[in-house]
């Protein structure tokens, strides 16, 4: 299903890829994709693949908490329209990822879980999920949580196949998503530390 869906998706997107990517050389310049190294099955590591979104992060800015400062007017349209996760299907072509699973978080998130959130690596992270479509960006990470938990010990085929229509609905309309978001507005469990000693190469969050 994963299979048959990242390459469908890939087909079938190419012309909006392109576009994207066209849009993306031609006011941020290159690289065109932005690559993390976040935890998968088992939190074992992949680097996860996204359109670039924003400019890099100058001296003195902290990467993932300038969301709102370095997020581009391109990136913007990219991000309400959920474009900016189309590259993911090559993960999920490669195994590393499914289309419908927990979205995976920072690395540095892994020692701050509770053992109960951390069942949501039980199962492959995925380009949608259950939180993305109960609230996404709107809700508290304690509340993603859950839901990432609540799906791992309630999957099925029926229950993925309602999250992809939930989540082309919400594409369509740009539900959910708040661009530029401070991490602090929904951190309320503390995950992410003031500062990381790395930062993407691109500087996207």
């Amino acid at each position: 299903m994963d299979v048959a869906g990242a390459v469908t998706g890939l087909v079938l997107f190419a012309p909006v890829m392109t576009a994207a990517a066209a849009a993306i050389a031609a006011t941020m310049g290159r690289p065109i994709f932005w690559r993390h190294v976040r935890p998968g099955l088992r939190a074992e590591p992949f680097a996860m693949y996204k359109f670039r979104t924003m400019r890099p992060a100058a001296r003195g800015e902290v990467w993932f908490r300038t969301d709102a400062d370095r997020l581009t007017r391109v990136g913007r349209v990219l991000r309400k329209a959920s474009v900016d996760e189309l590259p993911g299907l090559w993960n999920v072509l490669k195994g590393e990822m499914s289309l419908v699973g927990p979205r995976p978080l920072l690395m540095e998130y892994l020692p701050r879980y509770t053992p109960e959130q951390s069942r949501r690596h039980e199962v492959k992270p995925g380009i949608t999920g259950w939180a993305q479509v109960n609230g996404r960006q709107s809700i508290p990470f304690s509340k993603r949580l859950a839901l990432d938990v609540w799906y791992v010990d309630n999957w099925s085929v029926a229950l993925d196949v309602k999250i992809i229509a939930m989540t082309i609905k919400q594409a369509v309309f740009g539900s959910g998503v708040l661009s530029g978001q401070d991490v602090d507005e929904v951190d309320d469990l503390g995950l992410a530390p003031r500062t990381l000693e790395t930062a993407p190469a691109n500087g996207d969050a």
